[in-house]
């Protein structure tokens, strides 16, 4: 983890709401698949914004985020030659064991952003099949990412865009067909992370979610993004997470 004095390469829309922001941290960076940094947007804006890693490449760094409040408002005013400081790599991330040939990615809204960076670290060397949701057509984004999957179904809530279904019910649908992953990576908005928990339980599959909380520091220390386990206890999604076994949270 460090703190990064970045500069803003390139700022853009590339989806209704959706914008893709890369910076020169002026350095390689070593991230992990499904971790995120902690952008300072400066002004008044005093807590930083999570937002998660989808491209690492050598010192060139690309974060997706969603227009939702006044700090990424502000952010996506942000021209390049900008410079902010980027708090990275955070999280515990995605980690696919070496026996796992075979990988599921199920992913919804700005959940898909963290998938990109897993299909990015593991793609030469596993099968991975990736079932991506999106609102509607304008919401469409990652395409481009998402097509380098061994295979890629992409489908919207409205049927503007591919097939009228959710995430969930694409990849129920292949399993249905006799596919079987070696473990499912999801991330995506709780009411379908906790649809994926019934099936992949039903399925007796093991799988990793990356759970999407208010966070304050990033680092652990203001438990603001507490999450309650199964076992009773609680976590701190930014610290012990954000990547959490399925059957350990409470969603």
């Amino acid at each position: 983890m460090k703190d990064y004095n970045a500069i803003i390469v390139k700022n853009e829309k590339i989806a209704e709401n959706i914008f893709s922001i890369t910076f020169d941290v002026g350095e390689e960076a070593k991230v992990r698949a499904g971790q995120f940094g902690n952008i300072s947007v400066g002004g008044t804006h005093l807590l930083r914004r999570p937002i998660a890693i989808c491209k690492a490449e050598g010192a060139l760094i690309t974060f997706c985020y969603q227009i939702k409040g006044e700090g990424t408002q502000k952010l996506k005013t942000m021209e390049a030659g900008t410079r902010l400081n980027v708090l990275m790599p955070l999280g515990n991330g995605f980690f696919v064991e070496k026996q796992e040939r075979n990988v599921a990615l199920v992913g919804g809204g700005v959940g898909v952003f963290p998938l990109i960076s897993v299909l990015r670290e593991y793609g030469e060397n596993k099968q991975i099949n990736a079932y991506i949701g999106y609102r509607n057509q304008n919401a469409v984004c990652g395409v481009e990412e998402f097509e380098k999957a061994s295979k890629f179904v992409a489908v919207t809530d409205d049927g503007s865009y591919g097939a009228k279904m959710n995430a969930v019910q694409a990849f129920e649908a292949d399993l249905k067909k006799g596919y079987r992953p070696d473990v499912v990576l999801s991330c995506g908005p709780t009411p379908m992370l906790r649809a994926l928990k019934e099936l992949v339980k039903k399925e007796n599959l093991p799988c990793y979610v990356s759970l999407e909380e208010r966070m304050g520091c990033g680092i652990g220390a203001c438990l603001v993004c507490v999450c309650n386990l199964t076992n009773g206890e609680r976590a701190r999604v930014c610290k012990d997470g954000p990547v959490f076994n399925v059957n350990d949270v409470e969603l």
